[in-house]
């Protein structure tokens, strides 16, 4: 029987606030890469963004981290990891990408130390059970399927950086209502030489729950329960944090991207 590959989702992004549909994505991604029969889920990471980005509305990445760990504290294998947004200032995705690829090469030398260090009994007893953690771990993307679409915004992105996401790691798009990223690949020479590396997952039940409209409901005081968990509708009572005030925040600047890769860059329009 041929042996999964062991697999890490990392979604990056705002997670202004994290929502029921961010989780969503994670769960509809491992059913779907399980049912390929290649791939063994064994971790979903999400990595708020650094403050830096700029983004309009973008609350203190503070308070962005605690409501990711409030809303997942019911998962036993999604978690919230702050190191993006501990940096000095915003990274490319990228940059993300590759720690968190070198970190779980890091965890699985400490595994393989640790075995070797094991009485010789029980190390063997154990050693069918540890053979699917010494195959080398993937680290995979995990985005909604408009994401595809980003590659194409002028000096949003650096091309070598596209290319190293797509070919080096892989791309898990999960789609929305009206968004057809089959077709967006077939159009574009670049993304259709690596589609094998981007998979594509369908949203069995349509839920278009996102953060911009969430905010928006609660600035005017309207009710958000079932669409982001109660921990984090209570935490965002207790710190106030979506106002008129804070959805001023970073308005009329330009993304931190945009800034640092102003030198023209050749969008993906094949």
């Amino acid at each position: 029987m041929k042996s999964r590959i062991p697999l890490i989702l990392l979604a990056c992004g705002s997670f202004n606030p994290i929502t029921n549909m961010h989780m969503r994505l994670f769960e509809l991604a491992r059913d779907h890469l399980h049912q390929t029969g290649g791939y063994q889920v064994i971790e979903g990471i999400i990595s708020p963004v650094n403050d830096g980005y700029r983004k309009k509305g973008l609350v203190s990445a503070r308070h962005r981290v605690a409501m990711a760990k409030l809303a997942l504290e019911t998962s036993d294998w999604i978690r919230v990891d702050p190191w993006e947004s501990e940096q000095e200032t915003w990274i490319e995705t990228v940059k993300v990408l590759r720690h968190h690829y070198n970190e779980s090469l890091r965890s699985l030398q400490s595994k393989k130390e640790f075995m070797k260090n094991k009485w010789p009994i029980e190390r063997a007893t154990e050693d069918s059970l540890s053979y699917q953690h010494s195959v080398l771990p993937e680290l995979k993307l995990l985005c909604g399927a408009d994401f595809l679409q980003t590659f194409k915004t002028p000096n949003l992105w650096k091309e070598e950086h596209i290319t190293e996401v797509v070919e080096k790691f892989g791309l898990v798009c999960v789609s929305r209502a009206g968004s057809d990223p089959a077709q967006h690949i077939k159009e574009s020479e670049f993304l259709s030489k690596f589609q094998h590396n981007i998979f594509l997952v369908k949203e069995w039940i349509q839920n278009e729950i996102s953060a911009t409209q969430i905010r928006y409901a609660l600035r005017r005081g309207l009710s958000v329960k079932y669409l982001i968990p109660d921990s984090v509708i209570a935490y965002i009572a207790h710190h106030n944090i979506y106002t008129e005030e804070s959805e001023r925040k970073n308005e009329g600047d330009l993304l931190q991207p945009l800034k640092l890769h102003s030198t023209p860059v050749n969008p993906l329009n094949d």
